[in-house]
């Protein structure tokens, strides 16, 4: 929820404020700073800046959407939800940027992960399928569009338009 820059500035204040209480031997609201510390510590690791990114992102702001990812050191650490989401939200970066081996291989992993919803796993599956039909890997493209089947009853009717499509495109490519 917060950037890097709020949390340690965030987290300096809980540090002054637990350096008072310590002094002033109020060792309760002490150890409720230090808590406070270790949350903002956890948070860092656990949920990262996504929710900026996210933001950024929705806004068509890529820059910042980069920036508030690129704050995040190490992805594999945040929690299974999230990192979903951050791979999901890269992807859509990479694909803005056409650089579609990159957003190719975001989405891929954000397709392993539970996302937001049915929907946004499957726009994850179609986008994979897409990117791979433009590069000409229609056996890949068949297969994610394959893993789309089993949700086919729980995604919206305009993601049912875009896989149809794709099927279509595969059709006219396959027979090439």
């Amino acid at each position: 929820m917060f950037s890097n820059r709020v949390r340690i500035f965030i987290a300096f204040v809980f540090l002054l404020s637990l350096g008072v209480l310590v002094y002033f031997r109020i060792y309760e609201l002490a150890v409720v700073a230090a808590m406070m510390i270790i949350l903002l510590i956890w948070d860092y690791f656990r949920q990262g800046t996504l929710i900026v990114a996210s933001k950024h992102f929705h806004e068509k702001d890529y820059d910042k959407t980069a920036a508030s990812l690129n704050e995040i050191a190490k992805p594999e650490w945040l929690s299974k939800n999230r990192r979903g989401y951050y791979e999901f939200i890269y992807g859509g970066l990479c694909l803005q940027r056409q650089d579609f081996e990159e957003a190719e291989k975001h989405y891929e992993i954000a397709a392993q992960y539970p996302l937001r919803s049915v929907n946004d796993h499957v726009a994850a599956l179609v986008s994979v399928a897409n990117i791979s039909i433009r590069r000409g890997n229609i056996e890949k493209a068949q297969a994610y569009l394959q893993l789309t089947e089993k949700h086919k009853d729980k995604i919206t009717a305009k993601m049912k338009d875009v896989i149809s499509r794709l099927q279509q495109e595969l059709k006219t490519e396959s027979r090439l």
